[in-house]
């Protein structure tokens, strides 16, 4: 940190989150909704977050941020009107109401693509509420640290945002959640013999489709009719049955059954919208069809840009000749390497000049 000679900081604090993949049962999760059921994935690339803590007084830069992938290091004063650089990290240092004994410099850093529509700025939330929820009294539950991620972006920042991604980077791991009343959900995780969760890690494939998602125009004209619809219409009941057959089928290891729903949560999402199925995603699909995937899933709520899952078939070296094909088929085209994750958000400290670390959470 620029200013005073602050040496080292009191203690370090790291933590981390998994992205998401794979969410059957997307746009249930939402405030028009009312209720909902979602698949989803906790995978590897994280979001990493590390926090150095220092004396307030130390230094003249109070709360600095150090957004890597950005290549950006600036000041935060989170009482000043609006957040116009990073909001989401902004906000969320208000959010958490540092006690005024500390300063600190907080340092974000993740391998996912920006804008991939796999809950990136979720496991961001998540894993930097985490991080501060260390310097301030008492420790928020799992459940309290995905909704006070979810009020950052809801209740903050005022945008169209559902519970399962913040759920699902909290937890980690393969879950089915229902959301009973928005936004107030139980997360069951799919809990299956290593055999099943080292099969279906070696099936999936997560294909960048190399432009970050945005699609904000279709998303509000889908959201209107869904919301005129109401809750119990056939369109949201189409993606929620896609959520318990993925469900059963992950528990009974069945991933021709798994590849079919979502294969049918794709088709119900073309349903709410032909855009949400975007023409880069049907060339990737296209191929994946050739080289005999089960299944495939645009990620997130659809549209421009973001990315696509692909449950592969039994044979591994037609699953690397697919990859292959995809990537040469566009410049753009990326496979993002993922493994599950076991862990949702972890958290742990280190204290200079004192041997070993702590968990926390």
């Amino acid at each position: 940190m620029a200013g005073k000679d602050v040496g080292k900081p009191l203690w370090i604090i790291n933590s981390a989150a998994p992205i998401r993949i794979c969410d059957n049962g997307g746009w249930t999760d939402t405030w028009f909704a009312g209720h909902g059921k979602i698949f989803n994935i906790g995978v590897y690339p994280i979001v990493e977050v590390q926090l150095e803590v220092f004396p307030a007084g130390s230094t003249d830069e109070r709360f600095v941020i150090n957004a890597e992938n950005f290549g950006e290091r600036y000041t935060v004063h989170p009482e000043a009107p609006g957040w116009d650089r990073h909001p989401l990290l902004e906000a969320t240092i208000k959010k958490m109401n540092i006690s005024e004994e500390y300063a600190f410099q907080v340092t974000i850093f993740s391998e996912a693509p920006s804008g991939a529509s796999t809950g990136t700025s979720a496991a961001v939330t998540v894993a930097l509420v985490g991080a501060l929820d260390c310097l301030t009294p008492g420790r928020l539950s799992p459940h309290e640290v995905a909704y006070t991620a979810h009020s950052v972006e809801v209740d903050m920042l005022k945008l169209q945002c559902g519970i399962q991604d913040q759920l699902c980077s909290t937890f980690g791991g393969i879950n089915f959640i229902e959301m009973f009343k928005y936004p107030y959900a139980s997360v069951s995780q799919i809990r299956v013999p290593n055999s099943i969760w080292w099969e279906l890690e070696r099936r999936l494939v997560l294909i960048y489709l190399g432009k970050s998602h945005d699609s904000s125009e279709v998303h509000e004209r889908v959201i209107r009719e869904l919301e005129n619809l109401g809750p119990d219409c056939r369109q949201l009941e189409d993606l929620r049955q896609t959520a318990e057959k993925s469900r059963d089928a992950v528990y009974k290891g069945d991933f021709n059954s798994l590849g079919q729903a979502m294969i049918e949560n794709t088709e119900a999402q073309a349903r709410l919208n032909p855009d949400l199925v975007s023409a880069d995603a049907e060339r990737v699909i296209q191929i994946a069809r050739e080289y005999g995937a089960l299944g495939w899933k645009i990620n997130g709520a659809g549209g421009e840009g973001g990315s696509v899952t692909i449950l592969c078939g039994s044979v591994s070296y037609a699953k690397r000749k697919m990859i292959r094909e995809i990537e040469q088929e566009s410049q753009l085209f990326q496979n993002i390497p993922v493994y599950l994750s076991r862990h949702g958000l972890r958290i742990w400290q280190h204290d200079e000049g004192k041997s070993g670390n702590s968990e926390i959470g």
